[in-house]
This record gives structure tokens, C-alpha cells and sequence, in this order.
């Protein structure tokens, strides 16, 4: 199993991303957490409130869903990571159900 972790603006384009990932059958869950985040930007540092997706899919799916969440997401340098995890047997079956083949 894989997670696909992405920072987004707010939470409306988290639920946005998330949503287009569900019907696109990339991923099979998605959680939205508020966080804030600091980081270097054009030479300053940054202290931002953002939404962090967790999305559930399978590691064979991951180049698919970096793919369309680059095509969607408002940042110029969209944080897309893939996190490796295992996950009890049967909620790995229903994850690897419910992604694309």
C-alpha cells in the first residue's frame, strides 16, 4: 500500500484533489487534516496554514496520481510524497479494490 501525502492551500482544493482522485479510481480514501507549515520561499521564511491529504492507493497507481494532482493543483511546486505502508489484509483488499486496474 501506498500513501500519497500532498499539501494543499486550503481545504476547499484538498476536498477538490481528493474528490477528482476518487473518481478517477487512483485512490481509495482520502483524509484532510489542517497543518501548519514552515518553509523557505523566494528567500523568506514561511509560516502558512495548509490541508495535508493522506490518500490510500496502491504503488503501481502513484506515477498516475502525482500525474493528475499536477494537473490540479494550484501550487507552482505541488508537495506530492509517497509514503510506503502496509496495512491490515483486509483493508489492503479494499483499497486494492477500489483503485484502477
Amino acid at each position: 500500500m501506498t500513501i500519497a501525502y500532498i499539501t494543499c492551500k486550503d481545504e476547499k482544493e484538498a476536498v477538490k484533489i481528493s474528490k477528482h482522485l476518487l473518481e478517477k479510481k487512483l485512490i481509495a480514501c482520502s483524509n484532510i487534516h489542517p497543518i501548519r507549515s514552515l518553509y523557505n520561499w523566494k528567500g523568506k521564511v514561511q509560516d502558512e496554514k495548509e490541508f495535508v491529504i493522506m490518500a490510500k492507493t496502491t504503488e503501481e497507481m502513484f506515477e498516475k496520481v502525482k500525474e493528475e494532482v499536477e494537473k490540479v493543483h494550484s501550487y507552482d511546486i505541488p508537495c506530492i510524497l509517497k509514503i510506503d505502508a502496509e496495512a491490515n489484509d483486509s483493508y489492503g483488499k479494499w483499497v486494492n479494490a477500489q483503485v484502477q486496474k
